[in-house]
């Protein structure tokens, strides 16, 4: 990959149902994500996705970019930007802003995000990632 280059995009519709699944598999049970009622007398108005669900979407993003080496030395820096509420549909961003070689390696920096149907980023930030020289 080259500076500029894009990154794939992954689209994703977001269900409660995911949610909940999210919620046993992170163990994770905060009501503003599952109780309805409760969510409903929050400044969100209703339940949300988890944020880190949502920050996985980056890192699937970011694992069709550069496979392996992505799993074996990526790291991500996010900020979260607005809530994602179920029904809605969300899509990855992403394009490579710097490529430098360090100690035997390639360095790449890339700017990453997860923007909502609305177009508003739930998710902004960088991502790097480590790529050893052959």
């Amino acid at each position: 990959m080259k500076e500029g280059d894009s990154l794939p995009t992954i689209e994703k519709s977001v269900s409660q149902e995911q949610i909940e699944r999210y919620a046993e598999a992170a163990g994770d049970f905060n009501p503003i994500h599952l109780d309805h009622e409760f969510a409903a007398n929050t400044d969100f108005g209703g339940t949300i996705a988890h944020g880190m669900m949502i920050i996985a979407f980056v890192s699937e993003m970011m694992t069709a970019a550069f496979k392996e080496d992505w799993l074996a030395k990526g790291q991500l820096k996010v900020r979260f930007r607005a809530p994602v509420y179920p029904g809605e549909t969300v899509t990855t961003f992403g394009h490579v802003k710097s490529v430098q070689e360090q100690d035997g390696n390639t360095r790449v920096i890339c700017s990453v995000g997860v923007r909502k149907q609305n177009g508003d980023d739930a998710i902004n930030g960088n991502a790097t990632v480590i790529i050893p020289m052959a």
